[in-house]
């Protein structure tokens, strides 16, 4: 069996994240600028090779000042560490369910995560293009990345929550 390259197709692509705010709502982000690639052994996305890079400073949050200081030394010390990656260890599927186990790196700090995901199928476009898309889902505690800032509430609790939903839409592009 043929090992084939996927690269990500952005034009029809997400990752965004929502943290709990007032501890009453959610605020939702976005990275503009994110790659994923994969190798699977032909079409069988069970033990592929999976990396997903976000640039920091494509965080999109609606607002300019929020934005900002996601971007400060307060969270994700983006002069710094300029980028995210996951890179999966383990990719496990049954049917259309994935687990996606692998290695989170922010800040500089690389902690285990599992990821679930659903296969959506494999479709050819218009123009003759193999596409491959997925759902993934996830949650993870900021603090175990040391994205420590927060604010006491005058009634008690604090500004945000400590975790973060990820989520995402991913169509992939069989490379030639």
């Amino acid at each position: 069996m043929s090992t084939i390259k996927w690269a990500l197709d952005p034009t029809h692509s997400e990752l965004g994240f929502k943290i709990r705010h007032l501890m009453i709502s959610n605020v939702n982000g976005s990275f503009k600028s994110f790659q994923v690639t994969a190798e699977t052994e032909g079409e069988n996305f069970s033990g592929a090779k999976v990396e997903v890079t976000a640039e920091i400073k494509s965080i999109f949050t609606n607002n300019d000042q929020r934005d900002a200081h996601l971007h400060s030394g307060d969270f994700f010390e983006a002069d710094k560490f300029p980028e995210l990656k996951f890179v999966a260890k383990k990719v496990e599927a049954n049917g259309s369910d994935m687990t996606l186990a692998g290695d989170l790196t922010i800040k500089g700090i690389t902690k285990e995560v599992t990821l679930n995901a659903e296969f959506n199928g494999i479709a050819k476009d218009p123009w003759g293009n193999q596409k491959a898309g997925f759902t993934v889902d996830g949650k993870i505690n900021r603090k175990d990345w040391e994205l420590n800032w927060n604010a006491p509430l005058e009634a008690g609790g604090f500004l945000l929550g400590d975790d973060i939903k990820i989520h995402g839409e991913i169509q992939l592009v069989k490379q030639a």
